[in-house]
């Protein structure tokens, strides 16, 4: 099978994330398979216009990530006819391109979730309406298509939006097995407590610079740490030493495989505090390395933890409850043990591999039956 995908990054580009890391993840295993996976992407500085990677998936770079959306159809209809694709993968990721009204091969849809009004937190007000108006067509211009989705909750979110039930498809985030211990190791001599993931204003790490604030009295021991990159750290920066905590606070920046597991293996719990995930990749790591979550109660993340049972969840923007969990957490090392325990078993359910069969049989499925997707 000849699988073109469209999305607007490959895994190598500096805005990559955790998009990126899905489609690499299950299409690269897909390519193991014998399968030829073809990504066309747009450029950024310095890459080759075409490079075959380690993962073997072919990457096409053409057009600038400004523009790249608006050349799609012309770079999709010379690569159809390059390469014959039995299937188009249009990875829907804040501005759609538009597939179902060119592309004439079998086509399937991934989704991770709707950014809604959430975009307006991250860009402009004009970028912002841009990405919020385009997401309103997706249910008219996508209508008879179907989607691979991330979670449960971005399934109820399709359906909320006029999608039939039929049209979904739930392909849960994953991780690789075989990186993670699977145990609880040893831990920080202090309270460490980390997020992980890419620094934006829209996932809002400033609840978690705040909370910490609250609790450094009660839990003066403690230790807060960012891992990842993003533009929003020196805002963070300067709120902690608004907040008066900097000195507690570290940055790490971007880390290896190896060092990401050191490091939340090490960290007595992991936060995630944004609005909005499509599924929570770094909360499902974060757990095969014997480490709680507290999260957010929002869409995608309620999914990816397990209440009371791989960690807890806050009611998003509540800076007291979340200060609360992490004292409760931190202080109480029976509960923290039992959710330790309980969060490598609920990991142990997430696999890239089993996450690739399924995709890979949806490919099959809807090319062997036009109805699903026209």
């Amino acid at each position: 099978m000849t699988i073109l995908i469209i999305n607007w990054q490959d895994r190598t580009n500096p805005y990559a994330g955790g998009a990126e890391t899905h489609l690499h993840e299950i299409f690269s295993r897909i390519a193991r398979r014998g399968h030829r996976v073809v990504l066309l992407a747009c450029r950024y500085p310095e890459a080759l216009d075409e490079e075959m990677l380690d993962d073997g998936i072919l990457v096409v770079r053409r057009g600038s990530r400004a523009w790249f959306n608006f050349i799609v159809p012309a770079e999709y209809r010379r690569l159809a006819k390059r390469f014959a694709p039995d299937i188009v993968i249009d990875d829907l990721n804040k501005i759609p391109f538009w597939t179902p009204a060119y592309v004439r091969e079998p086509l399937l849809c991934v989704a991770h979730h709707f950014f809604g009004r959430s975009i307006f937190r991250e860009v402009d007000p004009i970028r912002g309406a841009y990405v919020y108006l385009a997401e309103q067509l997706v249910p008219l211009v996508y209508r008879r298509c179907h989607f691979a989705v991330v979670s449960e909750s971005t399934r109820q979110e399709f359906i909320w939006r006029g999608f039939a039930p039929g049209q979904l498809t739930v392909i849960h985030n994953g991780i690789t097995i075989e990186n993670y211990p699977f145990r609880v190791g040893e831990k920080a001599p202090y309270p460490l407590i980390t997020y992980f993931g890419r620094i934006k204003r829209y996932k809002c790490p400033d609840h978690l610079v705040r909370a910490f604030a609250q609790i450094a009295t009660m839990v003066p021991e403690s230790r807060l740490c960012f891992v990842g990159e993003g533009d929003y750290v020196p805002a963070l920066q300067r709120l902690a030493t608004r907040l008066g905590v900097a000195d507690r606070v570290q940055w790490r920046g971007h880390v290896t495989e190896t060092e990401k597991i050191e490091h939340l293996s090490r960290s007595w719990v992991v936060v995630n505090t944004s609005m909005k995930e499509g599924w929570g990749i770094t909360t499902i790591e974060a757990n095969a390395c014997g480490t709680p979550v507290i999260a957010a109660d929002v869409p995608g993340l309620r999914d990816a933890v397990a209440s009371g049972e791989s960690g807890l969840l806050y009611r998003f923007g509540d800076i007291d409850e979340l200060g609360r969990a992490l004292v409760r957490l931190i202080t109480d090392a029976q509960l923290r043990l039992r959710l330790s325990v309980g969060a490598i078993e609920w990991a142990q359910r997430f696999s890239w591999d089993h996450s690739a069969d399924k995709m890979l049989n949806l490919c099959r499925m809807i090319t062997a039956n036009p109805q699903m997707h026209r």
